[in-house]
């Protein structure tokens, strides 16, 4: 960082001033991508577009893709090691459509420490990664 003129603080949290910088998307490896892109495909509808090894969807304005990359092997060792996020109005509604459409609950919706209108839930894929459904912050 130039200085502590580049970090903004709302809302609990740091934020880069510059403008040009947006996350965009996540992308999940995995040795067999096929029972990804099917859990995937039940919790989300058919993906936009694939690939050779890649198959994504979008998520709001945010993008997930699911690909084989030569190097792993094996599932998440560490699940909670990264958690990737889904921001929703509505997470006991949502939470439950993706119960229903076959989602791995690791934890049913929370409101962590009392914070107000904040709720978590929590799933995991086939591979053992973890996301999350979100209120807005």
């Amino acid at each position: 960082m130039r200085n502590g003129d580049d970090l903004l603080t709302g809302a609990g949290a740091l934020v880069r001033k510059e403008a040009g910088m947006n996350l965009n998307s996540l992308m999940i490896g995995s040795e067999d991508p096929k029972p990804l892109v099917a859990y995937y495909t039940k919790l989300f509808g058919e993906p936009m577009g694939a690939e050779g090894v890649y198959t994504w969807w979008q998520i709001g304005s945010g993008g997930l893709t699911v690909a084989e990359p030569d190097q792993l092997k094996g599932k998440n060792a560490s699940p909670g090691r990264m958690i990737w996020n889904i921001e929703t109005d509505d997470v006991k509604g949502e939470f439950d459509r993706l119960k229903a459409a076959g989602g791995n609950v690791v934890q049913e919706p929370y409101n962590p420490g009392g914070a107000g209108e904040m709720w978590v839930a929590t799933f995991s894929d086939p591979d053992d990664n973890y996301f999350q459904l979100v209120s807005p912050m």
